[in-house]
């Protein structure tokens, strides 16, 4: 039975003990006479002390749920929580993530500006563990790091494409359907997508806020944005059309690359153009690590993480080309390990 007057949280979770408390900390905080909130931790059965911090939440509140997700997938654990939700709104965020105080009062306050708004997203303020961490959320921030993500870069309100965390209206999903579970990455892009395609709209509200926790280890942050890359070429494939034109980009950077180098075996102004594309790259990097800070020890690791990104992205898409398109294969199993 819908409740008006109620907001569903559906958190998916695994192996999170590091972050889990100060997430339900949050939107406790954001709990009022006007807000009222019913959480769903979706556990994809985690082996830490996940499940006992949560366990220990959900006997002191009642608004919060431990929900099992054994399939241990991101989508399987979205759909889930929401199909057990009584809210009209429908709120997404990682467990990775803290909400403000004003979150949700500034979501509704939205809603009320934005009535034609069927999806309502924020900001995402970077938390960082180490300098390494402030670097990479540094070039997470910035348009050469992540294009015109605004959501991550914060240059516009506006109706977009596509946000994190999203507060979704109950009949969004009630039109288009649940998160699709066959994909182990960008099921939210996915689902914003086909939003898009229904004529449904997404608002981009700076005013409402969360801070995400970034990764200091460059394997995960190359592992995850490889996943990115390779499951937005599946994602394509499913809807036939390329969904956005950022996603080229790193692809096109990335086979630049190659195939330069492979030619210049042969025809020396290739290695001219490969070293060309390079230092115009640096450049580019180098201007816009330069708007995020002068300290040269961030440069530096901002230069990484841009190259991390980019390469990272754009070699998972380039190999999800080959593995769906030209192969014609499906996901196995490995393919849908996480690396968070």
């Amino acid at each position: 039975m819908q409740n008006n007057s109620l907001i569903s949280v559906v958190i998916p979770c695994r192996n999170e003990e590091k972050y889990i408390g100060d997430c339900l900390h949050s939107l406790l905080n954001c709990a009022s006479d006007h807000i009222q909130l019913e959480i769903f931790v979706c556990d994809g059965m985690s082996d830490d002390s996940t499940r006992d911090i949560v366990e220990t939440f959900s006997r002191q509140y009642a608004n919060i749920y431990l929900m099992d997700n054994p399939e241990r997938v991101t989508p399987v654990a979205l759909n889930l929580g929401i199909k057990q939700a009584r809210g009209s709104l429908i709120a997404i965020l990682g467990a990775h993530a803290t909400v403000s105080q004003p979150y949700f009062i500034n979501a509704l306050a939205s809603f009320e500006r934005n009535p034609e708004a069927d999806c309502i997203g924020g900001l995402i303020e970077n938390e960082f563990e180490d300098s390494r961490s402030e670097a990479v959320g540094m070039a997470m921030s910035s348009p050469f790091g992540v294009g015109d993500a605004h959501f991550r870069t914060g240059m516009r309100d506006g109706f977009v494409d596509t946000v994190a965390f999203g507060i979704y209206k109950r009949e969004v999903f009630e039109k288009i359907g649940y998160f699709n579970e066959s994909l182990a990455r960008n099921q939210d892009d996915e689902f914003n997508f086909r939003m898009l395609k229904n004529n449904l709209k997404i608002f981009l509200d700076l005013s409402i806020r969360s801070k995400y926790y970034v990764r200091s280890s460059w394997k995960k942050l190359f592992q995850q944005y490889y996943q990115y890359g390779f499951w937005k070429v599946f994602v394509n494939k499913k809807h036939n059309t390329i969904t956005t034109l950022r996603q080229l980009i790193p692809f096109l950077f990335v086979s630049g690359i190659l195939c330069s180098l492979i030619l210049s075996l042969y025809y020396w102004i290739f290695f001219a153009l490969f070293f060309a594309g390079l230092i115009l790259w640096f450049v580019f990097a180098l201007v816009f690590a330069l708007k995020q800070t002068s300290r040269f020890i961030y440069l530096l690791q901002i230069l990484l993480s841009f190259l991390i990104l980019h390469v990272s992205y754009g070699s998972g898409y380039l190999l999800g080309i080959w593995y769906f398109l030209i192969l014609r294969k499906n996901p196995s199993v490995k393919h849908t390990k996480l690396t968070r």
